[in-house]
């Protein structure tokens, strides 16, 4: 009777704490998804803004047409990756195409504001510079809504990569989560240096 008694308080703890471990792989992919939607929030607003950019420089750019059109493809390209990843954000192929289409939109955005340069009225336009202030702000709160998400990937990974965590995690399908890394393409490029 004994022997059945301790066998039965040993299954019983052994069930509660597998239970235990899957509630908390499961609150960790939660907080995966929470922190992807600050993104989503933060990249919706940059992706209205753009149309609006766009607006205001056509009336100055008009014969740059093709950069202009490269922007809103971009836009639309990186809009259709959002919403694939705000559908699953533990997916690590929509995170990745998702980081794709932001480089990419940022090296458009980038030959944009280039061009602009050369445009002292365009630079000049209130419009124009309330809307890059906009674009720089919302730069800076996807840079922290990232760095969130980013976190919550890494303690999320760490619960499916770890012991025991990750017997519960391979046989409940639990996946591990992709950062999501936008590289800027100036950050990519040398620096020049000169001491002339």
């Amino acid at each position: 009777m004994l022997g059945i008694v301790i066998t039965l308080v040993v299954l019983a703890v052994l069930v509660f704490w597998v239970i235990g471990i899957y509630n908390n792989l499961v609150s960790s992919r939660n907080r995966v998804g929470n922190a992807f939607s600050q993104i989503d929030v933060q990249l919706t607003r940059r992706y209205d803004l753009i149309p609006n950019l766009v607006e205001t420089v056509k009336g100055y750019m008009g014969h740059e047409r093709s950069t202009l059109e490269a922007v809103i493809a971009a836009r639309n390209a990186a809009s259709a990756g959002l919403k694939k990843a705000a559908a699953d954000p533990s997916n690590p192929e929509a995170i990745k195409e998702l980081a794709a289409a932001e480089t990419s939109l940022g090296g458009t955005l980038g030959r944009l504001f280039a061009l602009t340069e050369a445009y002292p009225d365009l630079k000049a336009s209130q419009n124009m510079q309330t809307l890059q202030e906009e674009l720089a702000s919302t730069e800076n709160k996807v840079a922290f809504a990232r760095q969130a998400f980013n976190d919550a990937v890494l303690s999320y990974n760490n619960a499916c990569q770890s012991f025991p965590g990750n017997v519960i995690a391979n046989n409940f399908a639990f996946k591990q989560a992709e950062f999501l890394e936008i590289e800027a393409p100036e950050k990519r490029a040398v620096p020049k240096v000169s001491f002339s």
